[in-house]
């Protein structure tokens, strides 16, 4: 197989495209160096596509890897043909190959090896000629018999090799996968209560069959998920006598040999015996991994909005982990996240000290002059919002906001090695509130400290492949922090070692320096950092920023590669350094067109009239040109901002037709959960997201959306709230 024609066909791209992201891949680069500074190479590929295209490239290399593998192995035991090595090489799957290899694995004793150990292959072969039309099939099998190989009588030869027969038959790569593909067609997959008596969540999976090539994935892990609590059984119904039939016409090709009724019960011996069980699993397996990949994409597309909603800066913030019994923390940062100070008021149930709780909170908010309350939304959110809208209402700053913030794995993050280090003096309930506040004020910096898979977006995360989704979710979060970029005075380590090219061990070390050198003057200094090579210099320097440095240019995404052709552009153009620091490059395209107005028409062409002179690419002369006309810009300024609130809802003030604003949560297979300001997130179905079909959900939504939907479905007994965005 040719991987590069393979990956043009799969991704509709041009050769070089593909040939020179390979390049770029084999040399040590990382995606998010690739698709920020080698965009001439790539063609402008995006991060994303560079992933799936890696992704497909490391499965296919694998691939061929088992081929050569598989053909040395059977090889090696003198059996390989030039017609099976054929059909590997062209094997575009690991299961065909796998199915082909199947007949020459080492296997534990079966039926059939010990069958063969009573030389009973002989007639197995001559009963699979099917060339004997006299006599019976006991005439065949009589001179077998060998009471030293304990074969006593005709019927023990004949089961042996009807044994023999049944594995060959079990073995054969084409039927299994005609087989399998009979199944994914016509089979279906059915479940049943292992209790009908008991209540469960799995209710709806006790009288339960969908057909294999139509059940959704969310269904597909709530029935592993029920199966693994021993709460259902769950089978694969498959078009059995089909596939006996089918199995049937290609061994049997002789009507009218004596051998035929032999032939005919192996054939159904071999398929409930062998095939149907392993077939039942290889489906099921295919199922499940098909579930599995979506799923994590799935979680990788709710992560990385999370990971960029928009920072709230120059707060003040009076953070709330909210509890019952043991407490609400609060926790007090400054506009840096520094902490100032921390408590614990009990207004809720069982001891419901309102009073006393709002006049601490009072007090707080007037003593460290704040603007906004960050309330965790878990355990006691909604009652202690309640307070919250109550206190505000009575106090005499006017411009004190309340908003909610997601806290999963807050309570993972402060019982971490990481929390103990930073905060070593702290209890570890108060650690909860201090990333609640932080994750506010910068939820990247913040939500990078915890294990990805504890951020809580997504669908039966715990059920998951922990391996592949815990890579999916560290290039998710490699991802958004090199599109942010990262401020090299400030950044943890637990930061910077998602930043291209650094590694953990590289982070502490340039977190050591700043400690004992102060500042980083310029992203030049990073040379003389332990164990911070030139390869790493290249990957990471771009993704790095000094806010006050020698070099203004430091404080953007442009490449120290880049510095001298972009100290080109600005003298081309009459700028200065001083002119990037100030800010006064906003309208360049104005002066691009001035100087390149002789030569071009639009702007396109004006600034491919600069890229020849300065001997760039447009792709990177145009990346350039955004960034020296907003050093420091933060793209997540861009992203929606957090609903703040002076006031709390209750189910109860709810009613049907409300138009409401809400943030999204979370998106599923089937909808989006919206947070509308009550209790209870809502749930706007697949099918009220549009007017139009909708096939992902995440086409229409991402979280962290601020949208406007309509309630259409109350059910405040149940705590349940249907509400639709098409409606609106």
């Amino acid at each position: 197989m040719d991987i590069i024609r393979q990956l043009i066909k799969e991704f509709g791209i041009k050769e070089s495209q593909v040939s020179s992201t390979i390049q770029l891949i084999d040399e040590g680069n990382t995606i998010p160096f690739i698709a920020r500074y080698r965009k001439e190479m790539t063609g402008g590929l995006s991060d994303e596509v560079l992933r799936d295209l890696y992704d497909r490239l490391t499965y296919l290399r694998n691939l061929e890897a088992r081929k050569e593998e598989v053909i040395r192995l059977i090889n090696e035991q003198g059996k390989l043909t030039e017609e099976l090595k054929k059909d590997i090489l062209e094997a575009d799957v690991l299961q065909k190959i796998e199915d082909l290899y199947r007949p020459f694995r080492a296997k534990r004793r079966t039926r059939a090896t010990i069958a063969k150990e009573k030389g009973l292959e002989q007639l197995a072969e001559l009963i699979l000629e099917q060339s004997v039309m006299q006599g019976t099939i006991e005439d065949i099998a009589l001179p077998f018999i060998n009471e030293e190989l304990e074969v006593s009588t005709v019927e023990d030869a004949i089961n042996g090799a009807k044994d023999i027969i049944a594995e060959i038959i079990s073995d054969n790569a084409e039927y299994r996968e005609n087989i399998r593909n009979m199944n994914i067609k016509s089979g279906t997959i059915k479940s049943e209560a292992v209790d009908k008596e008991e209540k469960t969540v799995y209710e709806m999976y006790y009288d339960f069959n969908e057909s294999v090539n139509k059940i959704a994935n969310h269904r597909v892990l709530a029935l592993n998920r029920g199966e693994n609590e021993k709460k259902l059984k769950v089978k694969l119904l498959s078009p059995e006598n089909e596939i006996i039939e089918y199995i049937t016409k290609q061994v049997i090709t002789n009507n009218n040999a004596i051998t035929r009724e032999v032939l005919q019960e192996t054939i159904e011996d071999s398929y409930k015996r062998l095939i149907s069980p392993s077939i039942e699993r290889e489906v099921r397996n295919l199922l499940t991994e098909r579930a599995e990949e979506e799923a994590i994409k799935v979680f990788g597309k709710n992560t990385k909005p999370l990971l960029l909603i928009s920072p709230v800066k120059d707060v003040r913030v009076l953070a709330i982990d909210p509890s019952y019994r043991t407490g609400c923390k609060i926790a007090i940062l400054d506009e840096t996240g520094k902490l100032l100070d921390y408590t614990t008021i009990y207004p809720n149930a069982p001891h419901n000290k309102i009073e006393e709780s709002k006049k601490v909170i009072k007090e707080l908010i007037d003593k460290y002059n704040i603007d906004i309350i960050p309330i965790g939304n878990g355990t006691a959110s909604r009652e202690t919002e309640l307070l919250v809208a109550d206190t505000i209402k009575e106090i005499v700053k006017e411009d004190v906001y309340y908003t909610i913030v997601s806290e999963a794995g807050a309570s993972v993050y402060s019982a971490s090695k990481l929390a103990t280090e930073e905060y070593p003096d702290i209890d570890v309930s108060i650690r909860g509130a201090i990333s609640i506040g932080r994750r506010l004020q910068d939820p990247l910096a913040e939500l990078v400290k915890i294990d990805p898979k504890s951020i809580g977006v997504g669908q039966y995360q715990h059920d998951l492949n922990q391996t592949k989704l815990g890579e999916t979710l560290k290039n998710v979060v490699e991802d958004c922090v090199n599109s942010v970029g990262v401020d090299l005075n400030t950044a943890t380590p637990s930061l910077l070692q998602y930043v291209s090219g650094i590694s953990s061990a590289v982070a502490k070390n340039i977190v050591k320096y700043r400690e004992e050198n102060g500042k980083f003057k310029s992203r030049k200094e990073l040379t003389k950092v332990a164990r911070l090579g030139g390869k790493a210099f290249e990957q990471c320097a771009g993704f790095l920023r000094i806010s006050d440095g020698v070099n203004p240019l430091d404080n953007t995404a442009v490449h120290p590669e880049s510095y001298e052709i972009t100290m080109g552009l600005i003298e081309k153009l009459g700028y200065t350094t001083e002119d990037i620091r100030a800010g006064k490059l906003k309208n360049i395209e104005e002066k691009i067109s001035e100087y390149a107005k002789a030569s071009a028409k639009g702007l396109d062409n004006q600034i491919k009239v600069l890229a020849d002179e300065l001997g760039i690419g447009i792709l990177t002369l145009k990346d350039i040109i955004e960034e020296i006309k907003k050093p420091g810009r933060d793209p997540r300024e861009e992203m929606p901002k957090p609903i703040f609130r002076s006031d709390v809802l209750k189910m109860e003030d709810l009613k049907l037709d409300m138009i409401m604003t809400g943030t999204v949560r979370n998106v599923v297979d089937f909808g989006a959960f919206v947070d509308i300001g009550v209790k209870q997130d809502g749930l706007v179905h697949v099918s009220e997201l549009s007017n139009k079909f909708v096939k992902n959900a995440m086409d229409i939504v991402s979280v962290g959306d601020e949208i406007k939907v309509k309630i259409i479905g109350l059910d405040i007994e149940r705590g349940k709230i249907s509400l639709s965005i098409k409606q609106v």
